[in-house]
């Protein structure tokens, strides 16, 4: 019995001693960011500000290669299937971990097993907008007007599924009011119809969204992130108005299923670092996104939160993509 307790004292030490030696040469070359969208889009932008100053905080080049394609499950399920090294890595978003699992349960991986979590790198809001011509200048007043006139208000989105439609009905849900869908092909189409009034409420992405307010063509009335925010800190959050009310894009850092505890510990900490860099957080802002940082069990936790709120407002809404 003694003899056997030795055995495994001394494989056990050999592990932690691999494992030690493993996390402290990593990295030896370079590391594969995958981003599951198409190059420059908005989190193509973010993932290469993010890898270039990863790279110089872990100490190798951070290369970053687009798997675009089914709403970001191809690049994702690609990013499962790597060997849990350390030297693949996923910028995931809202679509590809949050939305994509609760609205579609074919996709061909797992977004809660077949990963490991590491850092949640940022978030984004969208912004409410209404035409110039509308009659609510704040969001209370907006709330007020569509109760007031259920089924004669209509409301903008870039898709059955998209979080702008499930933004949308979130919306409805929560302050009790009825506004008819009208579906675009993104809401760059939709914008035409906005400032001329034919739409009446648009919830868009503040990057996109913000630049026809500053030009004068339409109101912002909020946020929808929890809390204002320090990308236009005069604009009140939808949450001022309906409690609890939240809705962002989220971005995020995973590596596959079973990476080494000291790898990731190894990841999270340079991602922290690079995170609080002052010309990271500058990059970010220019693309309507903050910073956020934390552990990769607030990450994990963040996500399932996320994950459980859109499949009740999926399956209350009874939305589909079909």
């Amino acid at each position: 019995m003694k003899r056997r307790h030795t055995i495994f004292l001394a494989v056990t030490s050999a592990m932690l001693f691999a494992g030690a030696a493993q996390a402290q040469s990593y990295p030896v070359r370079p590391i594969r960011m995958i981003v599951p969208f198409p190059a420059g889009g908005a989190t193509d932008i973010l993932a290469r500000a993010l890898s270039q100053k990863l790279g110089e905080k872990i100490g190798q080049t951070v290369v970053v290669e687009n798997r675009p394609g089914a709403g970001g499950t191809i690049g994702a399920d690609a990013a499962s299937k790597a060997p849990p090294d350390g030297y693949t890595l996923l910028l995931a978003t809202s679509s590809t971990h949050s939305i994509g699992p609760a609205i579609n349960p074919r996709i061909p991986y797992n977004a809660e097993t077949d990963f490991t979590p590491i850092a949640y790198v940022a978030s984004s809001p969208n912004v409410v907008l209404v035409p110039n011509s509308s009659p609510a200048k704040t969001m209370r007043e907006f709330v007020d007007h569509a109760r007031k006139n259920p089924g004669r208000l209509n409301y903008a989105s870039s898709g059955n599924g998209t979080i702008i439609h499930l933004t949308s009905e979130y919306f409805k849900a929560q302050s009790g009011t009825f506004i008819l869908h009208i579906p675009y092909r993104g809401t760059a189409l939709a914008m035409p119809d906005l400032i001329s009034g034919k739409i009446d409420v648009l919830f868009d992405s503040f990057v996109t969204g913000m630049p026809h307010v500053k030009d004068g063509k339409l109101r912002a009335l909020a946020v929808t992130s929890l809390k204002r925010t320090a990308l236009a800190p005069d604009l009140p959050a939808v949450a001022e108005t309906l409690p609890g009310f939240e809705s962002v894009t989220w971005f995020g850092v995973y590596g596959p299923k079973g990476m080494p505890p000291e790898l990731v510990a190894k990841a999270n900490q340079a991602l922290n670092a690079a995170l609080a860099d002052p010309d990271v957080k500058d990059r970010f802002a220019r693309l309507g996104a903050e910073p956020t940082g934390g552990t990769p069990p607030a990450f994990a936790a963040m996500v399932k939160a996320d994950t459980a709120k859109w499949k009740k407002i999926i399956a209350e809404r009874k939305i589909s993509v079909d």
